[in-house]
């Protein structure tokens, strides 16, 4: 088992899913798969029209990153680079999203409220820079911290330069718990319910709640659990949907299939399949963008 493949697997689902990000319609989505696949696709804004959800992706091309998955490559890059520091990643994070950066393209608000914190404090700024937002951005951390074999402690500090909020940290560790037990030879299923046995929270509850139901309806599950980019919606939803998973591939058209925040349950849904099963080469070099760390 390669533990690059959780970094892969985050990249690659994240690309896979951004054409469709933030549409939350299943039944557009639907309509647009029954004309073609949903995997890659250009991100179009006439998809959205008249449809509940959010055009931001229109100046990225097939194959690229959300800035979901850039925050994840950033993370991985300064954790392949040896010991891993607080300080280059926030220094790397500023390059990317900062007043001309690297990225060319949509920020979230909890982006944008690091990168103003950063502008402000300067060298005052605090290791956990991350503001109280509890949606899925610091996740993004886990798969790259993991691949460079860095500890729990070090990819919850790292989880803090983004958001530190207790229940975004709750699911940074679950993330971490997960791909540790699979590194270990252990069973995805087991893996699961183990990490979500601790979280003493609504999202813990609805985590357990989600490795209990019997029948794979990821659609009517999805509505179930919330589309949304807070962490109490998508953790249940993405171990709800890696329980049932049976191939990478798979599980990620049924995540982009649930339609929502796909991009920010793909920080956790692609690293753990990603580990699980394997990043098909022909979905690697569809994301051709992605890869380069």
């Amino acid at each position: 088992m390669n533990k690059n493949d959780a970094l892969t697997g985050t990249l690659v689902a994240d690309a896979a899913s951004m054409g469709l990000h933030w549409l939350y319609d299943q039944e557009q989505i639907k309509l647009i798969e029954s004309t073609g696949n949903i995997l890659f696709r250009h991100p179009e804004a006439s998809v959205y029209e008249n449809k509940r959800g959010t055009f931001v992706h229109g100046v990225r091309r097939a194959g690229q990153l959300s800035h979901y998955g850039e925050s994840a490559r950033i993370a991985g890059k300064v954790a392949s680079e040896g010991a891993y520091s607080v300080a280059e990643h926030q220094k790397a994070f500023m390059a990317a999203f900062g007043p001309c950066g690297l990225f060319q393209g949509y920020p979230d608000r909890p982006t944008k409220e690091l990168i103003a914190r950063m502008i402000l404090d300067g060298d005052e700024l605090s290791e956990a820079s991350g503001m109280d937002d509890d949606q899925m951005p610091a996740v993004c951390v886990v798969p790259g911290l993991f691949a460079g074999d860095h500890a729990l402690s070090q990819t919850l500090a790292a989880a803090k330069v983004i958001s530190t909020n207790t229940d975004v940290l709750n699911a940074t560790e679950a993330v971490h718990s997960v791909l540790s037990t699979l590194a270990k030879g252990g069973d995805l299923k087991t893996a699961l319910a183990e990490a979500a046995k601790g979280i003493e929270s609504e999202m813990g509850e609805k985590m357990r709640a989600a490795l209990e139901k019997p029948t794979y309806e990821p659609l009517e599950t999805a509505q179930e659990f919330g589309l949304a980019c807070y962490v109490r919606h998508a953790m249940p939803l993405s171990w709800y949907l890696l329980n049932h998973a049976s191939s990478f591939e798979a599980v990620v058209l049924d995540n982009i299939r649930c339609a929502g925040d796909c991009c920010g349950r793909s920080m956790a849904v692609g690293s753990i399949a990603g580990l699980a099963f394997g990043v098909p080469k022909e979905m690697q070099n569809r994301a051709i963008t992605s890869l380069a760390i």
